[in-house]
């Protein structure tokens, strides 16, 4: 029997073994604790313990399983809440309290929970992996599509069960495989978690992910299947952005990962999802959301198990044809995580201490998002939305500069703007979207024909106020001339009317992409009309002073996504003003 040679926080040495393949799951000490084989060599095996390793001694024996570290896929997934191994933490405080203990033995998924479900094949059918044999309503919105695991070759159905209640681990199907061997078909299946699951065709990125946030849809877009980092400093929002983005967008599911945040946050996400009532389906927000909480009191190798089986779910429901979306809050205490994890097993440090292999982890991390056709001939994406936390807000930092290097899409958050209630706090003149150009079409066919061209106009004055800005804070406002005075107030009224939203107002919180644009054309439509005034000699104070500034700010509150017929009069009522303004000059 193999036992512990040595001890070293989370890092397990077993001496004169071959018992163990590399990336092995194996149970460690008495308690048999769940770990991972995460290097082999002639004297050593090492061995990386994802639960805490308080009281564990030399000589306790170390047990292989014989597979890689796996997540339980199947019915049961949607509205709970796993650890980073996935482990169910309601389960778990039943049997252990609310402290969790270590070498808790739990099943990932209710074993006794039946299902209402509806076989889809045949025997006799040809079953080919990801294909779907059987279906069942996971939860009222979410219906759960049983499909052949990529691990298998495929096979002739030779039976299947009647429809009906069955549990997780209940046989539903058997098929005769290529070898002529029988495989019997539960309802759930196993994937090694590092391994990315693998589908027919990537497809082009040309569709937005909608989120209902003025700065994300239509300044900073991110496409579904597509990459965002939200990096900033303690304070500056990203959980509060990453919050938001989980209500509002337009995925079908949200995997939302607490990697090494605080409990407090974690509870938050708890209540306020279960709070929350989805718009699209008039039922609670957890009907389509999984949590995985890996709080930062808990082990912490755990943290960098729990991004892997975070991607792992959201690959799975996107191979069912759904679109997903991935909030991981935060990459960086994964990192960190990494980072320890190696210090402990003397490997040669890089910058600020981080492993070599740190960019090819995130970019492994990053590169499993996407669009794509399924192994089933169905459509389905997942979209990363990682929050990075850089000490003391420096962006130099490695992971958020290894990060940005993988990230199409970055939003960058200003303590400035948090500070002054600026939310979201994303800086325009930092962030930028690759996606612009994909998400043209889109835009132009299904919104407005010239949206692009009306979003890059707006861009545009933020652009120029950020070049008269440095002017300003030299000489002050007085030396500049009467265009580009009228420019900075027209920028104003794009950063406090557009870009700031108000997540508590009833029409501000989610705004459709209609408002979105019309709302842009209001601002130009100013600016063009206060421009015309200037020309025909209009004093630009009179323009500033005569009230339409204010009333463009607080349009997003007087105007409610239901009634946009109103901004027709709103830009009526501004020409007739203007008209005056410039007949008495």
């Amino acid at each position: 029997m193999d036992k512990i040679y040595s001890i070293n926080g989370p890092v397990v040495k077993v001496k004169n073994t071959k018992s163990f393949s590399m990336l092995e799951m194996v149970y460690v000490g008495n308690r048999r604790l769940i770990s991972e084989v995460i290097g082999v060599a002639e004297d050593f095996t090492t061995i990386q313990v994802y639960e805490g390793t308080t009281g564990l001694m030399p000589g306790e024996p170390v047990a292989g399983s014989g597979a890689p570290m796996s997540a339980v896929l199947g019915p049961g997934i949607i509205s709970n809440i796993f650890d980073g191994i996935e482990r169910p933490l309601r389960r778990l405080e039943q049997l252990t309290g609310a402290f969790i203990d270590d070498g808790a033995e739990v099943s990932s998924l209710d074993t006794e929970k039946k299902y209402s479900c509806a076989v889809r094949v045949r025997a006799g059918d040809r079953l080919e992996p990801g294909q779907v044999y059987c279906s069942c309503q996971e939860t009222p919105v979410i219906e759960h599509r049983c499909m052949l695991s990529p691990l298998s070759k495929g096979g002739e159905v030779i039976w299947i069960a009647d429809d009906g209640e069955y549990a997780v681990s209940d046989t539903v199907v058997k098929i005769k495989n290529i070898y002529g061997e029988t495989e019997e078909l539960t309802l759930c299946q196993k994937w090694p978690i590092r391994t990315p699951r693998p589908c027919a065709e990537r497809l082009p990125i040309d569709r937005p992910l909608i989120t209902g946030q003025r700065i994300v849809d239509t300044v900073l877009p991110i496409a579904k299947g597509g990459t965002a980092a939200i990096p900033g400093g303690f304070g500056t929002g990203k959980t509060m952005t990453q919050h938001q983005l989980a209500k509002w967008c337009d995925a079908d599911i949200i995997v939302y990962i607490g990697c090494g945040e605080r409990g407090n946050e974690m509870t938050q996400v708890l209540e306020e999802f279960s709070e929350l009532i989805d718009p699209r389906t008039n039922r609670p927000l957890t009907d389509r959301t999984v949590l995985i909480a890996n709080t930062s009191n808990m082990p912490v190798a755990a943290r960098e198990a729990s991004i892997y089986t975070g991607i792992t779910l959201a690959e799975y429901y996107r191979d069912m044809g759904y679109h997903i979306a991935i909030m991981a809050d935060s990459t960086s205490r994964w990192a960190e995580a990494l980072r320890e994890i190696s210090g402990r097993l003397e490997e040669m440090p890089a910058e600020e201490g981080f492993p070599a292999y740190l960019p090819s982890r995130i970019s492994e991390f990053y590169e499993r998002a996407g669009y794509v056709r399924t192994l089933g001939g169905d459509e389905g994406s997942v979209t990363i939305i990682g929050a990075v936390s850089p000490q003391g807000s420096d962006f130099s930092e490695p992971v958020t500069q290894n990060t940005k290097r993988f990230v199409r899409c970055f939003w960058a958050l200003d303590k400035s703007l948090a500070y002054a209630r600026h939310y979201p706090a994303i800086n325009w003149n930092t962030s930028y979207s690759e996606y612009v150009e994909e998400l043209q079409d889109y835009y132009n066919g299904n919104v407005a024909p010239d949206f692009m061209a009306v979003r890059q106009e707006i861009s545009n004055i933020l652009v120029e106020e950020n070049t008269l800005m440095e002017i300003v804070k030299l000489m002050g406002t007085d030396v500049l001339p009467d265009d580009q005075k009228l420019l900075i107030e027209t920028a104003r009224i794009v950063r406090v009317g557009f870009l700031q939203q108000n997540a508590y107002h009833k029409d501000d919180t989610y705004v459709p992409l209609e408002k979105q644009y019309l709302m842009m054309k209001a601002i130009l439509r100013f600016y063009g009309l206060a421009r015309k005034a200037l020309a025909d000699g209009v004093n630009v104070d009179k323009i500033i002073q005569c009230g339409w500034i204010e009333k463009l700010i607080k349009i997003k509150y007087d105007i409610p996504n239901d009634g946009l017929e109103q901004f027709g009069v709103f830009e009526r009522e501004m020409e007739k003003d203007f008209a005056q303004l410039t007949e008495v000059r």
